[in-house]
C-alpha cells in the first residue's frame, strides 16, 4: 500500500505549480496513506502564517491527507522545525558510517575553485575533491557543532532509477554533483538529510515532487544506502511553464493560491486550467 506525502516549505503562499504537483501525490496515494509534513526549517525565511495558509488553500482545492499536524498521527510531530533530536540522531547514524566529514570552506571557497565545475540544472557548484577534509576527520565527534558536515559521494560511481515520471535517470557522483551539505552551521540539518529522515521515519513509499530537485533524488538514494535503509519510488512532475517555455517560478506575480482564489478561479481551474487562464 502506497504512502505518499505532501511536504510544502513555508516561505510564501502557495503557488500553482506545487499545488498542482501535491494534487498528483494524492492521485497516486489513493487507496493508501497521505502524509503531510510542514518543511519549515529555513527560520529565516518561514513563518507560520504561510504555514496555515498552506493547510486552507490544499483543503480548498480537496486534497485530503490521512496524517498531518492539523490532525495528528502516530508520526508526530509533522512540523520538521519540532524534530530537531530525531535529525540530530540521524546525523551520529552517518558520522557513524564514515560518510560525512565536518567542512568549514565557503561558498565562495568553492567558487574560487579552478577545479569546480558547475551542474548545469543545479544552482550550487560542484564541490572539489581538493577541498575536502582527510578521511576520518570529525570521527571523533559526539555533536555536529557549530559546523557544516558534507556527504562525502563515491566519485566515479553511477546512480541509476526508474522514474514513474521521467523514466530511467542516471547521474555521475563527481561528475554531475559533488559532495553536499547534510548539517548546517547554523545547527540545523540540510534540506537532503531532513528530507531522508522524515521519510524513513514516515515510512514513505513513493515521493512525488518536480522534476527540479532530480539532483537531490541522487544525493538522498547515496544517504539511504549508507544508512541501510529501504529506498522509496520516484515521480517527478514536469514544470509548470509559460507560452515560451520558461518556467513560472513561486515568485512568479498571480500565480498564489491566494492570489488565483482571489480572482474568483475556482479548484478545477487552479488544478487544470492553461497558465494562459489563470494568468488573465
Amino acid at each position: 500500500m502506497t504512502r505518499g506525502r505532501l511536504a510544502p516549505t513555508p516561505t510564501g503562499y502557495l503557488h500553482v505549480g506545487h499545488a498542482r504537483t501535491f494534487a498528483l501525490a494524492a492521485q497516486r496515494a489513493a487507496g493508501g496513506t497521505l502524509i503531510y509534513r510542514t518543511e519549515d526549517l529555513d527560520a529565516g525565511r518561514c513563518r507560520p502564517e504561510f504555514a496555515a495558509a498552506a493547510i486552507e488553500d490544499l483543503r480548498w482545492l480537496g486534497l485530503k491527507w490521512t496524517e498531518g499536524p492539523d490532525i495528528g498521527g502516530p508520526h508526530a510531530s509533522y512540523v520538521q522545525s519540532q524534530r530537531l533530536p530525531w535529525f540530530r540522531d540521524v546525523w551520529s547514524q552517518l558520522q557513524a558510517t564514515g560518510t560525512i566529514y565536518p567542512c568549514d570552506k565557503s561558498r565562495k571557497d568553492v567558487e574560487r575553485s579552478l577545479t569546480a565545475p558547475h551542474a548545469e540544472d543545479d544552482a550550487e557548484p560542484i564541490f572539489p575533491p581538493a577541498l575536502r577534509a582527510p578521511i576520518g576527520a570529525g570521527s571523533e565527534d559526539r555533536e555536529p557543532g557549530p559546523l557544516n558536515w558534507r556527504f562525502r559521494v563515491p566519485d566515479g560511481e553511477t546512480i541509476a532509477f526508474i522514474d514513474a515520471l521521467q523514466g530511467p535517470q542516471t547521474f555521475v557522483a563527481g561528475r554531475d554533483f559533488g559532495d553536499f551539505l547534510v548539517w548546517r552551521k547554523d545547527g540545523f540539518p540540510a534540506y537532503e538529510l531532513a528530507v531522508v529522515a522524515d521519510d524513513h521515519a514516515m515510512g514513505i513509499t513513493e515521493v512525488v515532487r518536480g522534476s527540479d530537485l532530480l539532483l537531490s533524488t541522487v544525493r538522498q538514494i547515496l544517504i539511504y544506502r549508507a544508512l541501510g535503509w529501504i529506498v522509496p519510488a520516484w515521480a517527478h512532475a514536469p514544470l509548470i511553464v509559460d507560452a515560451d517555455g520558461k518556467r513560472l517560478a513561486k515568485r512568479t506575480a498571480g500565480l498564489s493560491i491566494r492570489e488565483l482564489r482571489q480572482k474568483g478561479k475556482t479548484p478545477e481551474e487552479v488544478l487544470t486550467a492553461p497558465m494562459s487562464q489563470l494568468l488573465s
